[in-house]
């Protein structure tokens, strides 16, 4: 016992004092895990063996494992001495530098976090996914939290038959055990224990083929059959463009994206497998509104950067997300042109600003900054570098940062080195403004969209707030739609029929901003019901309904089969306005408020339910099965479905 002690003791102060990848280098990952019908709170225990190879003499090693429990804990086919203190599994031993050992053991895992059972009591809409970042692998997974360990995993999952498993690398193998079928994925290189994923679900899924030869796998469900090519267009176009703009091969075997119900985030870059948000999963009209372009070219990006190297700490973190939001833009350049790509920039460069005066801006280093500082200010960097020192350098210099540290860790210095030795010049200057000053320089970021772009500088030349007499000529004549957007925001007054003519944006600003319709542009602002756009039907729907009450049967009638998105923002808006339309009995009445009802139910996705939540609250209707479901919500594991329940069921108190 004493000596345990000591062990114990000798292991806290080794660990304290430097970090565990000093000592050991863990190489190769091989795990079995077991799913089935009792996912989350079954006895199964799961094979686990590692290989790894001491760097510096020690007495211990260990391996982040949350809430495990351990059994047959062998090192090199022998009985281990171990402990298991929660968090981790600590393996003692006289580890000898420069040799090489494997630890083997079953573990059982009961995940509350990083693993998540999505439906798992309703038949047909179960998944399992997993969600790494930020919330640690090590919840479902023994691995290393650390992310300057990286480690190459290959995982076999046994799960039942009807569910597909998708995971990173290659499938190897897929073979039948009995009811189950056992999936085997290879990984043939090492990376980071945050981005291993798996997703379980009944998917059905297309294939296209880079033009380099990486096989494309788009993931969707059955019954989504006609969202897969709006969902996933520009997919091959952007992996095609990303690869010759970075100048680097796509680095894995193949690349898969797959949908998820309530997903955390909009997408998480797991390495060849990128797992994103089914609220992206959108028909012909839907795409206009809300695609999955940004979100798909941002999390490829990541394969790159994030993926192929990875930043050392939170303080670089920008060279995963400030460099996957600068290709993300550049792969939507390529798409939607010039004007497209600089007015993101301005929209960014404007948020930017507005952080700042709002006293919440901070160096590009400081591993607390915000998203927005971390992707839209290290995008800027990018932009502003590469003007700086020419098309040429910035490639040379990406593709060497990239060759010299791939599969490894960076720090901001390793990517400035590169630049420099390429551009023959000291960067110092430009590192301090911006990156490392505490404000983003707003000035130098508008001065360089003025320089580079005609399209921003009559953007900014059109400004109707000092109520000009030029802003009705510019809804008439030579300006963007982009800036007509601008003057409809200003002066909604100056809307006239001749505007309905313009463009899908300039339809769609007219729906948002002119909410009180003058009997002039009636039968034109009708015609918006139309439109190939969601968020334009939503928002003429409401505005017309409230501005003509005589016509609310017409309205209603003819917006009636419309849905909307996955949240039936159309649908739910219709069922509202016919539950306050007490003359239009085209419905019965309480089957809608049953229907409404309904969409609060935790089958349903989040935003749908906070959606319903919201009408329901708002027509004081919110009754014992809303109350009930609610406080089901409070359970949630999305924190934004967390936060709107307890919020809604705090102002339902108030109400009492």
């Amino acid at each position: 016992m004493k000596k345990l002690l000591v062990v114990c003791l000798l292991f806290v102060s080794v660990f304290s004092n430097a970090q565990q990848t000093d000592y050991v280098d863990f190489r190769r990952a091989e795990a079995l895990l077991v799913f089935n019908q009792l996912a989350v709170d079954s006895t199964t225990y799961n094979s686990y063996e590692i290989d790894f190879k001491i760097l510096k003499p020690t007495d211990s090693i260990y391996i982040d494992a949350v809430n495990m429990k351990f059994k047959h804990v062998a090192l090199d086919n022998s009985t281990a001495t171990f402990k298991n203190d929660g968090k981790r599994l600590i393996v003692f031993n006289d580890f000898k530098p420069n040799e090489s050992y494997k630890l083997s053991f079953v573990f059982n895992n009961a995940p509350k976090k990083a693993m998540y059972f999505i439906g798992w009591e309703h038949e047909g809409k179960n998944q399992i996914w997993t969600q790494g970042q930020g919330k640690y692998t090590s919840n479902w997974l023994p691995s290393l939290d650390d992310t300057n360990d990286k480690i190459e995993f290959d995982l076999k999952f046994l799960a039942p038959k009807k569910y597909e498993v998708i995971s990173n690398g290659i499938l190897k193998s897929k073979s039948d055990n009995l009811s189950n079928i056992l999936w085997e994925y290879d990984m043939q290189k090492p990376m980071s224990s945050y981005l291993v994923a798996v997703a379980v679900g009944v998917y059905n899924k297309k294939t296209e083929t880079s033009k380099s030869g990486i096989p494309l796998e788009y993931y969707y469900y059955p019954e989504d059959s006609l969202k897969v090519e709006p969902t996933y267009r520009y997919s091959k176009q952007m992996f095609d463009f990303l690869e010759e703009e970075i100048g680097f091969s796509y680095p894995w075997q193949n690349y898969k994206q797959v949908p998820v119900h309530d997903f955390l985030y909009a997408g998480m870059e797991n390495t060849s497998c990128t797992i994103f948000s089914d609220a992206f999963m959108v028909d012909d009209i839907g795409f206009n509104d809300k695609s999955y372009v940004n979100v798909n070219a941002h999390e490829l990006a990541h394969q790159w950067f994030g993926d192929l190297v990875t930043a050392t700490s939170g303080e670089h973190h920008w060279l995963q997300e400030g460099f996957a939001t600068y290709y993300a833009l550049l792969a939507e350049r390529d798409i939607f042109g010039d004007n497209h790509y600089y007015f993101k920039l301005y929209e960014s460069a404007v948020d930017l600003g507005r952080q700042d005066l709002a006293g919440e801006g901070t160096s590009l280093l400081n591993a607390k900054s915000s998203s927005l500082t971390f992707y839209q200010r290290g995008a800027w960097v990018l932009h502003a570098l590469r003007g700086l020192v020419g098309d040429d350098v910035f490639k040379k210099a990406v593709k060497a940062y990239l060759d010299k540290h791939q599969f490894k860790n960076v720090k901001t210095s390793d990517f400035i080195k590169e630049v420099e030795r390429f551009y023959g010049k000291s960067l110092n200057t430009f590192v301090d403004v911006w990156i490392k000053q505490k404000d983003f320089p707003v000035d130098a970021a508008f001065g360089l969209l003025q320089n580079e772009s005609t399209f921003i500088n009559e953007y900014l030349m059109v400004d109707c707030q000092a109520k000009t007499s030029k802003c009705e000529e510019y809804l008439k004549y030579y300006v963007s739609d982009e800036a007509k957007v601008k003057v409809i925001s200003q002066m909604p007054e100056l809307v006239t029929s001749d505007t309905f003519k313009h463009g899908f944006k300039v339809r769609q600003a007219i729906s948002q901003y002119v909410r009180q319709i003058p009997k002039a542009i009636k039968e034109d602002y009708e015609t918006l019901l139309d439109d190939k756009s969601y968020v334009t039907i939503e928002n003429a729907l409401y505005n017309l309904w409230t501005a003509f009450p005589e016509e609310r049967a017409k309205y209603l009638s003819k917006t009636r089969n419309v849905v909307g998105f996955n949240d039936k923002n159309v649908r739910l808006l219709w069922i509202a306005l016919n539950l306050n339309t007490p003359f239009y009995q085209a419905d019965n009445k309480q089957g809608l408020f049953e229907e409404l009802v309904g969409y609060t139910d935790e089958r349903y996705n989040a935003d749908l339910r906070m959606n319903a939540f919201n009408y329901l609250n708002l027509m004081d209707a919110c009754n014992d099965t809303c109350k009930s479901n609610l406080e089901k919500a409070k359970s949630h594991h999305n924190w934004r479905m967390v936060k709107f329940a307890k919020e809604m069921s705090e102002k339902l108190e108030n109400k009492k």
